[in-house]
């Protein structure tokens, strides 16, 4: 059975646009780690994690990390080598 909390980045399309302003799962992004360049939507990604976090599918390194601190959405997109729309 598959774990009910790993989707894809579908699932965090609404927080992105709350942060961003735009919809960003057609957006592509880079793995800064292995290079590999998909949609925000085949992202894998977790949002029972502290916080929410985005994974590259092809080698599992971290590519966005989202926490909510009081009022403020704190963003990490340290694993990202580019996000391009």
């Amino acid at each position: 059975m598959a774990d009910p909390t790993v989707l894809d980045g579908n699932a965090i399309g609404g927080l992105l646009l709350e942060i961003f302003g735009r919809d960003l799962t057609a957006a592509f992004g880079t793995c800064a780690s292995c290079g590999a360049r998909r949609q925000v939507a085949e992202f894998v990604v977790y949002v029972n994690a502290p916080g929410t976090v985005a994974r590259c599918r092809d080698c599992d390194a971290v590519l966005i990390m989202i926490t909510r601190h009081e009022s403020m959405n704190c963003v990490d997109l340290t694993g990202l080598e580019s996000l391009t729309t």
